[in-house]
């Protein structure tokens, strides 16, 4: 087995005027190199280990470099003891819609959540030009509010002990009509034949922005609970008008159910002044989470790493396959007991770093020691922001639009 040989500085010696911080070599770097040849079978080479040098307390950031692929490796770390350090979502506007890039979403993040420390993008989403650009494929919760609906993908979530969470979350959102019948709904999507969806004022439009759809405008109809919406509540909404058409305007005070055509076969009767039930349960039970993000798929789990997943869809058949096993950049979160990664592969840079294989990203996490690791979105998206700027150079050559991140905050 070929093995890489990385020259080290003793502990506290000093090199492009930054501190090495003690014993990170071999636990980390090292780890990373031999698993990063092992993968890809380059010759043995000598290199200079970089620096992963402290940019907040319990927080460190290193860009790590394998010219003979090449590949250009960004890892920030996160110690998980740290009690003042959290993990916040974001998205673009502070709204479920929209795009912005990472850098606008962490200048905008509120600052009661804390100081940010380090930045990536976060979900898959709808691009500009089609209807919802910046509608993300999955869930997110942010400062404890419900953005976007689960969508049966992998989540990530901070569970209530500020602890990492990762798993496959599945929507169980219903509604309850007058008659006691039940329908499932989705959450701030595009309105699909025979679904139901639910519009809130975080959609970030003025209106529904629909066509052809029959729609129920909801007030408060309990006084302890309605806006903003959260996971495992279930809410009473008193039916205010009935609007077919679609695009109905959404105020801060309403919530707005649409289903597409006249009126669809199964929505019973209901007028003004009828009383739904709106349960936002999922499985598993995450009420009280107030971080959450979809990604996926899972690269490590309970310490196993995990399959290339299989195509979805014959439509997407060619893409997901061809992108799981092609090298892109790549975006990922990561952790052990003891520490949180954040990693940014570059790629699509011919001198500078080739992209990875969803397997090459998943080893990377074993070599840090993660017993779970997802992926996030990638591509032109990849970005990483540590410290005021981004610190990877995007295969788009600039900064893209992006629908939301995860920031690490100093409280």
């Amino acid at each position: 087995m070929a093995r890489m040989r990385i020259r080290q500085r003793p502990p506290g010696a000093r090199a492009g005027g930054r501190e090495v911080l003690p014993g990170e070599w071999a636990s980390v770097l090292a780890g990373v190199a031999a698993l990063a040849l092992l993968l890809c079978g380059c010759k043995p080479e000598v290199l200079e280990a970089p620096l992963l040098h402290e940019i907040a307390p319990g927080v460190a950031y290193a860009n790590y470099r394998l010219p003979d692929v090449p590949w250009s490796i960004h890892l920030v770390r996160v110690e998980l003891s740290r009690t003042n350090l959290g993990i916040e979502s974001v998205h673009a506007h502070g709204t479920s819609l929209g795009l912005a890039s990472l850098s606008e979403q962490v200048a905008s993040l509120e600052p009661g959540l804390g100081q940010p420390v380090a930045a990536v993008n976060g979900d898959f989403f709808q691009t500009w030009g089609r209807p919802y650009a910046g509608e993300t494929r999955g869930l997110q919760i942010a400062g404890g509010e419900l953005l976007s609906g689960p969508s049966n993908r992998v989540c990530f979530w901070v569970d209530g002990q500020g602890r990492p969470r990762m798993g496959r979350v599945m929507s169980r959102f219903t509604v309850t009509w007058p008659d006691g019948s039940t329908n499932d709904f989705g959450l701030n999507e595009l309105v699909h034949s025979n679904r139901l969806v639910l519009f809130t004022p975080t959609l970030g439009w003025s209106s529904t922005g629909t066509t052809n759809a029959f729609e129920l405008v909801l007030e408060q109809a309990d006084p302890h609970r309605w806006l903003p919406l959260a996971l495992g509540d279930t809410v009473a909404a008193r039916v205010r008008e009935l609007r077919p058409g679609g695009n109905t305007p959404i105020t801060p005070e309403t919530l707005v159910l649409a289903v597409e055509g006249a009126r669809s076969w199964f929505v019973p009767a209901v007028g003004p002044g009828d009383v739904l039930r709106l349960s936002l349960i999922t499985e598993p039970d995450l009420k009280g989470v107030r971080t959450a993000l979809g990604g996926g798929p899972a690269l490590i789990q309970n310490g196993r790493r995990q399959p290339t997943p299989e195509p979805m869809g014959f439509e997407r058949m060619a893409y997901d396959l061809a992108s799981a096993i092609e090298r892109h950049p790549r975006t990922a979160i990561g952790w052990s007991r003891d520490h949180l990664w954040l990693a940014l592969v570059d790629g699509r840079l011919a001198c500078l770093s080739a992209g990875m294989t969803l397997q090459e990203l998943a080893g990377c996490f074993e070599g840090l020691g993660c017993t779970e690791a997802m992926n996030l979105d990638g591509g032109g998206s990849a970005t990483m922001w540590v410290q005021g700027r981004i610190r990877n150079k995007p295969s788009d050559r600039q900064e893209r639009d992006v629908a939301n991140g995860l920031v690490v905050v100093q409280r």
